[in-house]
């Protein structure tokens, strides 16, 4: 039975659905003013983690992920570059499905834009005024007034009184409450964020960034959804001040079931983010290392706790997935199931339902790794194999070949000097030899291969190679 950690009663809680085996979940999009990092990577392969195992215990899945392509930053962005914002936007996007397609994530059925949206955010925003929970201030913004949400701050675990103030010099003169939060920026006079707004019936402007969230995933998710999840960067305010106007909106507090929140990826002891300069991007990632690398660097920790980056991560991480992927040579699929197989898979089971313990369930394929590595039956090699390729594709695992895994670093190393095609000639000719006790032979190609700076490593069933 899965069990999931509900960030708005702090606790894990047996995960029961509003449509039975059907999941609507909503996470928040990246604001494309620039390229993905590896905190967004994390992110989004956690919830991409979260669609596939769902997916196999029987759920149809409905996934929501918004593109905030109108914000404060995007409009910056664009007037430092001297380029239009649509033509920023739209570069950016297309990055981030590029980067996120190469690392294997699944797409959302529904990616809406702010920008395509906006009639909806209006009709919101007039409901929440005609609710009164909301105003129109002194230089004709929209504010949410906070003082009509009894329970905000619930979400983040802080009493209202205690806030923690944001040190951001802002100016609070249109606000009733210092805390009152803007759902519609209105048109200022020369001002160079002028340069991108719609109209409506309080003028021309644009939403602020609270609201897009709450209108879109009443849109596509209605007016109650299972999961609403994001980075835990997000829990406050985005989540707080989202889950204020939603609630008042549809007056029900409780109309999403689970609120989850992926822990952050902190690099030099702060949380890696694009505004600190400090960001590590996808691109750069996935150019120096495959996506099997990058998503077990992110899953061999827990969803909701930090993950430490250090230069030297991505390299371990991948010397671990080189020894998943060593232990499937030379074997085959094959379909047949037995008690062995079974016993890992329920052990597999039982460490995902556990809040999505992923560092255990990878723990579980290291051991039928080992078992594959130790077995000398060949067709008992080959179902444990068929067994740990099928439990790490729940994780998003194992879609690269053996030889597309290694083929980026071969290429690398090798400077055209032996291609893979010949060092697995030069393995067969040596095994021949060894199973024909010509030593010499076999020395003498092991010599050769070594000169290549590769190392050969032989068990009972196989030889693997690796750079040294």
């Amino acid at each position: 039975m899965l069990k999931i950690f509900n960030t708005l009663t702090n606790k894990k809680e047996v995960f029961k659905t509003f449509i039975k085996k059907k999941v609507c979940i909503y996470v928040c999009g990246v604001t494309v003013y620039s390229f993905c990092h590896l905190g967004h990577g994390r992110t989004f392969v956690v919830f991409d983690m979260l669609i596939r195992y769902l997916k196999h215990i029987g759920y149809k899945v409905r996934y929501i992920r918004n593109i905030t392509d109108v914000d404060d930053k995007i409009i910056k962005k664009s007037f430092k570059n001297n380029e239009k914002i649509f033509c920023l936007t739209n570069r950016i996007i297309k990055n981030m499905q590029n980067d996120f397609f190469n690392l294997n994530i699944l797409p959302p059925n529904v990616e809406p834009r702010v920008t395509e949206n906006i009639d909806i955010i209006i009709k919101f925003i007039k409901k929440l005024l005609f609710l009164k929970c909301a105003y129109i201030s002194k230089n004709g913004d929209i504010m949410f007034s906070i003082s009509n949400f009894n329970s905000y701050g619930k979400l983040s675990n802080q009493i209202l009184l205690n806030l923690k103030k944001n040190n951001k010099k802002i100016n609070f003169s249109n606000k009733i409450k210092k805390k009152d939060f803007v759902l519609w920026k209105i048109k200022e006079e020369n001002n160079f964020n002028n340069n991108i707004y719609w109209k409506s019936p309080w003028g021309f402007g644009r939403p602020g960034w609270h609201i897009e969230c709450s209108a879109l995933s009443y849109k596509y998710c209605g007016k109650f959804f299972d999961i609403h999840g994001g980075g835990l960067d997000l829990l406050f305010p985005h989540h707080e001040n989202e889950r204020s106007q939603s609630a008042c909106f549809l007056k029900n507090n409780n109309y999403v079931n689970y609120w989850m929140h992926s822990g952050l990826l902190i690099f030099d002891n702060v949380k890696m983010s694009k505004s600190l300069k400090n960001s590590y991007s996808l691109r750069q990632a996935l150019l120096n290392y495959d996506s099997d690398t990058i998503r077990y660097f992110f899953l061999s920790t827990h969803y909701r706790k930090p993950i430490i980056y250090k230069k030297t991560s991505l390299q371990k991480a991948r010397f671990a997935v080189e020894r998943l992927y060593y232990s499937l040579l030379n074997t085959k699929v094959n379909n047949s199931i037995t008690k062995s197989s079974k016993y890992f898979e329920k052990k597999f089971i039982k460490a995902m339902n556990n809040d999505l313990n992923t560092p255990k369930a990878i723990s579980i394929l290291f051991a039928i790794s080992k078992k594959i590595n130790l077995e000398k039956n060949k067709d008992n090699i080959d179902i444990l194999a068929t067994k740990l390729i099928f439990l790490g594709k729940i994780l998003g695992l194992f879609f690269l070949s053996y030889d597309n895994f290694f083929k980026k670093y071969n290429t690398k190393n090798f400077k055209d000097k032996i291609s893979i095609y010949k060092i697995k000639i030069l393995i067969k000719i040596r095994n021949f030899s060894r199973q024909n006790k010509n030593w010499s032979k076999s020395d003498f190609i092991r010599k050769k291969i070594n000169s290549f700076g590769i190392i050969l490593e032989d068990n009972v069933n196989s030889t693997f190679w690796k750079f040294t």
